[in-house]
């Protein structure tokens, strides 16, 4: 869906990213199998790890509930001829979805500036932030609507789970871009969010919506608008991503060992450093 409208659709591609995230951090939960390739239930249930079955699917039905509650509409707005306006007829009763809305038409507002060719440069630098605007507004949607409800949910001992999902970086190019463009929630709460912190007198929660919400807006917004500057590194990102759920959709579980076969046969995580030829 980014690609389609690359200078419009900024929260699919940062959603495409968090979600591959969310799979790594997912990646060493999943079931058994057997030798047929059906879910091996009674062997799964003896894994310690599957303690935090109830949370994990909690994780999943969050990250399926944001795609189904988001898709559709930003797949409405570029199939009409008039997006917005089918938008306004399909929403605009909708409670739930009132911040959608407006942030699709802060979306439409900008791309419409956009498309004119004798707009003036400071008006499309204006244009561009009134799309960034509308994102982060279905960012906002995404995360109080969406995430906060099932974050709720959680229980303790899966925060670390929560914690690794939410370090990101968005670089294909190598090491030094990629720590350029890295951020995590607790580097970002004991470094920039101290002093809040202190002020609040709590330790810093990524299920709390303040804490989480301060970190997507003042750290992975903005590393994420200027790596979205480089259309080429984006599309080179986007596609490792592609590639990598193409790769774990063939081998969901794991399959069992045995001695003619070796070790455990799965799918494993790509390196994120590998150049589109080496692929």
């Amino acid at each position: 869906m980014y690609k389609l409208r690359p200078a419009c659709f900024k929260w699919a591609a940062m959603a495409a990213i968090a979600s591959h995230h969310v799979r790594l951090a997912l990646f060493p939960l999943r079931l058994d199998a057997d030798r047929t390739g059906y879910v091996d239930i009674p062997h799964s249930l003896r894994r310690p790890k599957l303690l935090l079955t109830q949370d994990v699917n909690t994780i999943r039905a969050t990250n399926n509930a944001i795609f189904n509650d988001l898709f559709w509409v930003h797949f409405a707005y570029v199939s009409a001829e008039d997006g917005i306006e089918r938008l306004r007829a399909l929403l605009q009763a909708e409670r739930h979805y009132a911040p959608v809305l407006a942030g699709f038409e802060a979306i439409d507002q900008g791309r419409r500036v956009l498309q004119d060719a004798t707009t003036s440069a400071e008006a499309r630098q204006r244009a561009d932030d009134l799309i960034w605007e509308g994102n982060v507004g279905l960012l906002e949607h995404e995360q109080c609507a969406l995430v906060q409800p099932n974050f709720d949910r959680l229980s303790f001992s899966s925060a670390w789970l929560v914690a690794i999902g939410s370090a990101t970086s968005f670089e294909v190019r190598g090491v030094r871009q990629e720590i350029a463009d890295f951020t995590s929630f607790y580097l970002y709460s004991f470094t920039r969010g101290i002093p809040h912190a202190l002020r609040a007198r709590k330790w810093p929660r990524i299920t709390r919506f303040d804490d989480r919400w301060r970190w997507l807006v003042t750290s992975v917004v903005p590393r994420f608008r200027r790596f979205d500057a480089d259309t080429q590194v984006v599309d080179a990102s986007l596609q490792h991503i592609f590639d990598e759920a193409r790769d774990f959709a063939s081998s969901p579980c794991v399959l069992p060992r045995s001695p003619a076969d070796g070790p455990r046969r799965a799918a494993k995580p790509r390196l994120w450093h590998r150049s589109r030829a080496q692929r």
